[in-house]
């Protein structure tokens, strides 16, 4: 339902706070009000100033949900701001999404994990960011080559990729790669990207094909990796997956799994990185 007096309070305020050149718009003549006139504002929205009139002295009729999105840009509103205006006139707001947009607090904050494997992804497994220990550990560098730093497409068809974790579990983690995407191929499956993404996968392998047709969704939050070193041997892990409010950036954290030797040979792969180790001995 509508909140016409929430509403129209909103719209003033915000209107309030521009000025035209915030907008793109000339000073022009000494105003008598501070921030935007309202035919000014209709019109960055593509609305009658009768309409918008309307709205800010909560009257006439409710706005469609194109209208509201036009508005909040018309009144450079950020995301919280666009989902406030839009829980005003009584409609869900939009799905956030960052785009591949990794804010600097996120990364801030994974760079204080040092001790473990951390990496930040996209829900189409895009590795975005990663520290060291996460590249050591799992071979994957700096390339941004095609889908080098896709994880789940690396999984299906790249089968090095694979042989990192023990054989017993690649059907587990294949089948949990494919719901996972299943989970966001529901939420945006329109955008190209992702798209792209399944039709490819589709095309490339056999494996994806039969798991994406059971159509089995479930969201990634935590999972049991285990790391099978080529000279440290198995390191047990625990991945726990943060995920942004926008849901399409997660972070993955890998942390020593408790009663077992990981947290020594994570130190130990700190210490050593990427070393040769046939050639040391």
């Amino acid at each position: 339902m509508i909140d016409r007096a929430g509403l129209a309070d909103f719209l003033r305020r915000r209107r309030e706070t521009l000025r035209p050149s915030d907008v793109g718009l000339p000073a022009g003549a000494r105003r008598r009000t501070p921030g935007l006139r309202r035919e000014e504002v209709a019109q960055l929205a593509g609305v009658s100033t009768d309409h918008y009139t309307r709205l800010e002295r909560a009257r006439g009729s409710a706005p469609s949900q194109s209208v509201v999105a036009s508005i909040a840009r018309a009144l450079r509103c950020d995301l919280d701001e666009r989902d406030h205006l839009f829980h005003l006139t009584g409609f869900p707001p939009p799905p956030r999404i960052a785009g591949g947009h990794v804010r600097p607090g996120l990364i801030a904050l994974a760079t204080r994990l040092g001790e473990i494997p951390v990496s930040i992804c996209s829900d189409l497994g895009e590795i975005l960011w990663s520290n060291t220990l996460f590249e050591t550990l799992s071979g994957l560098g700096e390339t941004r080559e095609n889908r080098a730093q896709n994880l789940i497409w690396r999984w299906f068809t790249d089968p090095p990729t694979t042989r990192l974790f023990p054989r017993e579990d690649w059907a587990r983690l294949s089948a949990a790669h494919v719901s996972d995407l299943r989970a966001t191929y529901a939420r945006r499956g329109a955008d190209e990207d992702v798209a792209a993404l399944v039709r490819d996968l589709l095309a490339a392998s056999v494996e994806f094909r039969e798991l994406w047709d059971r159509h089995e969704v479930a969201v990634r939050r935590e999972d049991r990796k285990d790391i099978q070193h080529p000279e440290l041997g198995l390191i047990c892990l625990r991945c726990e997956v943060l995920r942004t409010p926008e849901e399409d950036v997660q972070m993955l954290a890998f942390f020593p799994v408790e009663g077992t030797d990981a947290a020594e040979k994570l130190a130990l792969l700190q210490v050593i990185g990427t070393q040769d180790f046939t050639a040391a001995r």
